[in-house]
């Protein structure tokens, strides 16, 4: 038995996933945080700063820096200094922070779709606008498919007079890509060549399908821009550590000039300061005894997707699912079911007791998104029941 198998109960622990349900009967296989314990190795730390019992204002001091720089460095070959970093209390946060500093209202910000729902938030609560490119779909066998990019769509959104700024997803949520080497350099020669600034949000770097990793983008733009620093890289070890709660995050800027910016941003945001618990956490995550639990989650999370593929497959051959390579969000095709996937949404989670999240907020009709980092005996029961939902009344 793995120790994922375990059934923490979350219900009342003022948990948003669990929660938020309108029922106590529902299973919740949307928002996206895990149902598992973090690593013994962060639940150690956390530990002794409780233990302190005093909980200050807080000094991020070397030994972070290090954490962060040595983990990418050694396990990505991402190498960047620490004057490069700064620190904030979530991704989201540091993407609306780095709009408000290099962005005017009403510039258009890029975005591949379908993607991640606060892609669209942020850049709307800035005053911008969106640009939509739309992923190009790619059918592949065993009744699954995948995305790529339209690089021509791309080269002519970014082209336009009033693009500053691509909001990039690597690895792709919800499409589950990891993007190739080649596909990164292509988005950064276009951007270059069109004077488009990007930000790349890592944040699912670590969740990759065994056998696979990410490539990072940073590297590949210095590359492309013959050694002059111009991308902008969100990391947290919140979604592969399940640690979102704990509120930290680092964006890393290399050039001088544009992090002055973005760090000004940030403290006008007033997100520039975060709590001993997040930063203790994820010293204890970038270190080998974080990274050997992460070599048993993705394992597990890899037949999690197995086992939802094959259910899927089986009792609703009309939905295919994505080929998934990184985040533990597989997305759903359910555009053959003759129902909107908002309603479907709705329905499975009232009728069904199973709430997973609609496309629509992602940008695509048709499709659900389903969360599968939790215990296999509950993704199986919510399978079950959705699939059971279906056929019955579809």
């Amino acid at each position: 038995m793995s120790r994922f198998d375990e059934i923490v109960e979350r219900r009342g622990s003022g948990s948003y996933k669990w929660d938020s349900a309108v029922s106590r009967e529902v299973i919740p296989l949307w928002v996206a945080d895990m149902d598992f314990r973090t690593a013994p190795v962060v639940l150690d730390a956390l530990r002794r700063r409780v233990e302190h019992g005093v909980f200050g204002y807080t000094l991020v001091g070397d030994d972070y820096y290090d954490a962060l720089t040595g983990w990418f460095a050694n396990r990505h070959g991402y190498v960047f200094g620490r004057e490069n970093v700064i620190y904030t209390s979530g991704v989201v946060s540091a993407i609306s922070a780095i709009i408000k500093a290099l962005v005017s209202p009403g510039d258009g910000i890029l975005v591949m779709t379908p993607v991640y729902n606060c892609f669209f938030s942020s850049i709307r609560n800035n005053g911008c606008s969106i640009v939509e490119s739309p992923l190009r779909r790619i059918d592949c066998p065993d009744g699954l498919f995948s995305y790529e990019i339209d690089f021509d769509d791309l080269e002519r959104k970014a082209s336009r007079e009033d693009v500053k700024m691509l909001l990039l997803c690597n690895p792709h949520n919800p499409a589950g890509r990891i993007w190739t080497r080649a596909e990164l350099a292509r988005v950064a020669e276009i951007c270059r060549r069109h004077g488009v600034r990007v930000v790349s949000d890592e944040i699912h770097c670590e969740l990759t399908a065994p056998g696979l990793s990410y490539v990072p983008y940073g590297p590949v733009d210095l590359e492309i821009n013959a050694g002059v620093r111009t991308a902008i890289v969100c990391l947290s070890p919140s979604k592969a550590f399940n640690t979102a709660g704990l509120q930290i995050a680092n964006i890393i800027c290399p050039d001088a000039d544009v992090r002055a910016l973005v760090d000004r941003a940030i403290n006008i945001n007033e997100v520039c300061d975060v709590n001993p618990f997040g930063v203790e956490a994820l010293k204890a995550s970038y270190t080998p005894q974080g990274e050997e639990w992460l070599a048993e989650l993705r394992g597990y999370l890899w037949d999690n997707y197995e086992m939802a593929v094959d259910m899927l497959r089986e009792g609703l051959p009309q939905c295919p699912v994505t080929k998934l390579e990184a985040t533990y969000l597989p997305w759903v095709d359910v555009s053959a079911l003759g129902i909107s996937s908002d309603e479907l949404e709705h329905r499975l989670m009232n009728e069904a007791h199973v709430w997973v999240n609609s496309g629509t907020m992602y940008g695509s009709t048709g499709f659900v998104r389903i969360n599968m980092a939790c215990p296999r005996s509950v993704l199986a029961e919510g399978l079950r029941r959705m699939v059971e939902w279906v056929n019955l009344n579809l």
